[in-house]
């Protein structure tokens, strides 16, 4: 059977937009969730925060935390995951690990959204510290130490607030220096 050189061509050329199609659609998909100002995009769009986004997105909450809200997260940074013992974070991004990811995760989010005036006035108004019911179902305490507000969590470890209100369409972030366990 003899193929000519138009059918060829046509065939190559059919090929080659299947292609193009296919790559703008993968680039339009990851433009359009760093393109978006919601709590995702804003943490995609900030260098310090991918490894949060890389659990976010093992922990598959990335439909969660673009929905309506609105939500008050305490997003650690790079630096603050680096501080967690040797390994813990790869173990976490195993599938087997999904569960205890997604409770670490969403143990840095609050239901509402909660700037820092409204935090120290909180902290200030309830005798020097606030109590606030996270999304996966603990407590974390918020205090002033210093003039910088401090989360303890259930185990008494601390983090610091060292970025306050990072706006969202959907919520605010405040980044902390350290990852707060819910267990």
């Amino acid at each position: 059977m003899l193929i000519t050189f138009v059918q060829t061509k046509k065939y190559i050329m059919k090929n080659i937009k299947i292609l193009l199609g296919a790559a703008i659609l993968l680039f339009a998909g990851a433009k359009s969730i760093a393109q978006t100002d919601n709590l995702v995009g804003v943490a995609v769009n900030n260098e310090n925060f991918s490894t949060l986004v890389t659990a976010v997105k093992a922990a598959e909450l990335v439909e969660t935390l673009s929905s309506e809200g609105p939500f008050t997260v305490f997003a650690p940074t790079n630096d603050a995951f680096a501080k967690l013992p040797e390994g813990t974070v790869t173990s976490l991004l195993k599938v087997e690990s999904s569960e205890t990811l997604t409770a670490i995760l969403t143990y840095h989010v609050v239901a509402g959204k909660y700037g820092a005036e409204d935090v120290i006035n909180a902290i200030n108004g309830n005798e020097g510290s606030f109590t606030v019911s996270t999304v996966q179902g603990n407590e974390i305490t918020l205090t002033l130490e210093n003039d910088k507000v401090v989360l303890t969590d259930a185990n008494g470890g601390k983090a610091t607030v060292i970025m306050a209100d990072v706006q969202a369409s959907n919520g605010i972030i405040h980044a902390i220096d350290s990852v707060v366990m819910p267990m």
